[in-house]
């Protein structure tokens, strides 16, 4: 035992062994790959972001063009949010109320089928009603009679329900719009394979209430592509300072690659 208490000759070295010539190259291809996917999950969003930004300049240029009239059977993606008119008489013995959560709190939409001059039917979500109104006898005032003009957004179908709750047609239990399923369940034909969403032009008696669409589009991919590319510069500065690391440790060994370690 020397004076500094340390034991020699024991063999002990308290500093690792560097890495040989064979695992820091089997490390450098594991990390040079997880590069690549990094920086590659990283570009992908900022294409997805790209995606993202046109969608959301189309449909804003729908939502505040002109309305058209909603005369078209078929429709696609880019139909979404088309700002159109419709005009016919309200079925109001065959409205549907598909359950709701807007600014204004839990209720209803009111799905009403509007019969046209032609005898086709476009489901018009005339809005919204609280549950305590879902009866249409305490909103009578509402149901329009006659031949009506309704200006709106066009709406893609929702077929299947919401998140884990599936539409229930045999109890009359809706959880979204479904434009087929609540035609089949109400014995309607001739039914475009859309429906629109009044806007907030007033129904008398106050009810349904209009114009609450709510056109949001969740854009986290900066934050994403960030994120990725983050992770890619951190891996890329370990491996760096592995390398010199290892460059070092070979210095100190007398410039001699450890085989097999």
């Amino acid at each position: 035992m020397d004076p500094s208490g340390s034991a020699r000759g024991s063999g002990a070295d308290p500093s690792p062994a560097p890495l040989s010539l064979g695992r820091r190259i089997a490390f450098g291809a594991a990390a040079a790959f997880v590069f690549v996917v990094l920086v590659g999950l990283g570009t992908w969003q900022v294409q997805r972001r790209a995606w993202k930004l046109d969608l959301i300049a189309r449909v804003d240029a729908r939502v505040h063009a002109p309305a058209v009239p909603a005369a078209w059977k078929q429709v696609g993606p880019d139909d979404a949010y088309r700002h159109v008119t419709v005009s016919g008489t309200f079925l109001h013995d065959r409205e549907t109320l598909v359950q709701a959560v807007t600014e204004r709190g839990g209720g209803f939409w009111v799905l009403t089928p509007l019969r046209r001059s032609d005898g086709s039917l476009v489901l018009i979500n005339r809005g919204f009603v609280p549950g305590d109104r879902r009866d249409p006898a305490t909103r009578a005032a509402g149901q329009v009679a006659g031949e009506t003009t309704v200006t709106g957004l066009l709406r893609l179908t929702e077929p299947g329900g919401a998140f884990l709750r599936s539409n229930d047609p045999k109890d009359d239990r809706w959880y979204s719009r479904d434009v087929a399923a609540i035609a089949a369940a109400r014995g309607l034909s001739d039914v475009a394979p859309y429906f629109v969403d009044a806007d907030a032009a007033p129904n008398p008696g106050g009810l349904p209430v209009g114009g609450l669409t709510v056109i949001a589009f969740p854009n986290s991919h900066l934050v994403y592509a960030l994120t990725w590319y983050g992770m890619a510069l951190m891996l890329a500065g370990a491996m760096v300072y592995l390398l010199r690391s290892g460059r070092r440790d070979n210095q100190v060994s007398g410039g001699h690659e450890p085989f097999g370690g």
